[in-house]
């Protein structure tokens, strides 16, 4: 296969694309973690929701690319991994009702013995579940959550909308925004 790098409009039009799904992610983190969010259900849905279609619109940017160019559809189906999509118009499947399950305590779905996929997300929920009851201990999510939050909180000049996350949290965040020049236009 040749190696060419990407078209640079292209490649803008990806990191755009990026730029956009993971705005709408941070997003979803601070829904879920505001206490003022009374709407959470509904924002947090929206913003996983435009995430999600932001980056299936860079795959399909991509994929459309790989085609013009004469990727072997089969091959191009490969990278897609159409095997793992699921629509949302189906609503939530037997997978995320048991691991919404593991994650509040409740019984297994019937039917969870015998299904191992489901099983096995009903563990990871009862896992997740036990580790929720102690402080954050994956230094990769709070880092992860502290970079977006402290660069929404930079470009959007409002470093006091940290206040709302936990207080490891928001001191990370200002850290990171405190090292943030706000970008200036580039001139042509």
């Amino acid at each position: 296969m040749e190696h060419t790098p990407m078209p640079e409009p292209m490649r803008r039009a990806v990191n755009q694309l990026v730029y956009e799904a993971v705005e709408r992610c941070q997003e979803v983190l601070s829904y879920a973690a505001s206490d003022v969010a009374r709407d959470w259900k509904r924002m947090t849905l929206y913003r996983a929701t435009d995430a999600a279609d932001t980056m299936d619109s860079v795959a399909m940017l991509i994929a459309a690319y790989c085609e013009q160019v004469g990727v072997d559809p089969e091959t191009l189906n490969g990278y897609l991994q159409i095997n793992q999509q699921q629509s949302r118009a189906d609503g939530p499947q037997e997978d995320e009702r048991a691991h919404l399950a593991g994650l509040l305590g409740q019984a297994a779905p019937a039917g969870t013995s015998e299904l191992g996929t489901v099983r096995m997300v009903y563990g990871r929920g009862q896992r997740q579940a036990e580790a929720a009851q102690r402080p954050e201990d994956h230094p990769e999510v709070l880092f992860t959550m502290a970079c977006l939050h402290g660069l929404r909180a930079k470009l959007c000049d409002d470093l006091g909308s940290l206040d709302r996350f936990p207080p490891e949290v928001a001191a990370m965040a200002r850290r990171v925004a405190e090292c943030l020049e706000v970008p200036e236009p580039a001139t042509a």
